[in-house]
């Protein structure tokens, strides 16, 4: 049965005085280069409207040097590379489908076995899609009666306002909705050697803000749409989902079981926070008055994107956040969400740079060519592109960030 937190009501409108963490004695940006990356994808026709998002590292336990990059191609939908960055496997969504956000989830009990999945939102069709993966590849095995996640019916999905964002953890998947403030958390269930789900609860994030100056503050969106959310992961350990509402800040939100269980309070806001902005209808673009910033932003430039975690151990690691703005990515601690470092992925001798990243994964586990581990990261301007609009996925060396803890 469907639960909708209180918590909603506690924070309609938040102050955020608090909670951006000082960035005194925060490192100096350091420049890396990508080991690999995977091959073009082309948002045309010809290329199949393809467009890399977002990726998820699965590490085959029996052969690590099997494992395996599975990343989602929006209407192109999925593609699985290994780790030298071939393709290896590439699967179409439905009729009417479009691919978002993909995470692992282990050791599922699906019949008399336990498996490890692949769960991806189908913001196309408001509903999750689920593959088994092994060696040789991925298997769909989603039910053919998966509720839908956020719409009322088939005519709302129309409307384009469905699933979106995506973090795993245990048997649950939290997924963010397009368009809106709201986060659900959905149990997956096996049924039939199947997988579907059903909605454990529900969380809407603020859209007002009330500022240190006592006035208010929305963020610019098209009228009718919210402040959304995408980048997402969930520290299982610590019971910790940090969200990604990207005109507005990094969430840190406590979870219990199938639950949301805490006011969700800020890691860090984005640099815009609290600056006025209109919506043109003419250029369907928001029109920001950069003079009137009050300053009470924080480093990261909007939107604030894909969320990964690096674990060290039960508590220990690093959390890593894309600012898709200006291309950087910042790293906290994971126990204390201090600010460690900040980083650009820059031009190499034969692989480009990450500029506008959406997605990132990242694993500790020792894989072959990647000893400390592996960061994939969305490249959303792949290049050179030949004049063709193109993206792809850059494999970094964890080794080449230099971070104390590795």
């Amino acid at each position: 049965m469907q639960r909708t937190t209180g918590i909603a009501a506690l924070v309609a409108l938040t102050t955020l005085a608090a909670g951006t963490p000082a960035f005194a004695g925060v490192r100096p940006e350091r420049e890396v280069t990508a080991a690999v990356e995977t091959a073009a994808l082309y948002d045309d026709e010809a290329g199949g409207d393809a467009d890399a998002d977002d990726p998820a590292i699965w590490v085959n336990q029996a052969n690590k040097a099997r494992s395996l990059v599975i990343g989602t191609a929006k209407n192109g939908g999925l593609r699985v590379y290994d780790l030298t960055g071939r393709e290896v496997q590439s699967i179409a969504t439905p009729d009417g489908g479009r691919f978002n956000n993909v995470d692992i989830v282990s050791g599922f009990r699906l019949g008399e076995q336990r498996v490890d999945l692949a769960v991806v939102t189908d913001r196309g069709r408001d509903r999750l899609r689920v593959y088994r993966i092994s060696a040789s590849g991925l298997t769909d095995v989603t039910a053919a009666d998966v509720p839908l996640l956020f719409a009322k019916d088939e005519a709302e999905v129309e409307d384009q306002a469905t699933g979106y964002g995506l973090a795993t953890y245990g048997r649950y998947a939290v997924v963010s909705r397009r368009h809106s403030t709201r986060l659900g958390i959905f149990r997956l269930e096996e049924k039939n050697g199947k997988v579907t789900y059903r909605t454990s609860d529900t969380l809407d994030l603020p859209s007002q803000f009330r500022l240190p100056d006592g006035s208010t503050w929305s963020p610019c969106a098209e009228p009718g749409e919210g402040p959304q959310v995408e980048g997402m992961v969930v520290d299982a350990e610590a019971g910790v989902l940090y969200a990604a509402q990207e005109d507005v800040a990094l969430w840190r939100i406590n979870l219990t079981g199938g639950t949301f269980s805490s006011v969700p309070r800020i890691v860090e806001k984005v640099k815009e926070y609290g600056v006025p902005a209109t919506w043109d209808a003419s250029t369907e673009e928001c029109v920001t008055d950069t003079a009137a910033d009050p300053g009470f932003g924080g480093r990261i430039a909007a939107d604030v994107e894909g969320a990964t975690l690096y674990r060290t151990g039960e508590r220990d690691g690093y959390l890593i956040v894309s600012s898709q703005g200006d291309s950087r990515f910042y790293v906290y601690d994971r126990r204390t969400n201090r600010p460690v470092t900040l980083f650009t992925v820059t031009d190499g001798p034969s692989i480009d740079g990450v500029q506008h990243s959406d997605g990132a994964a990242a694993t500790s586990v020792a894989l072959p060519g990647y000893p400390k581990g592996l960061l994939v990261l969305h490249d959303g301007e792949n290049t050179p592109d030949g004049g063709r609009v193109s993206s792809n996925f850059k494999f970094v060396d964890w080794r080449n960030l230099r971070l104390a803890r590795i």
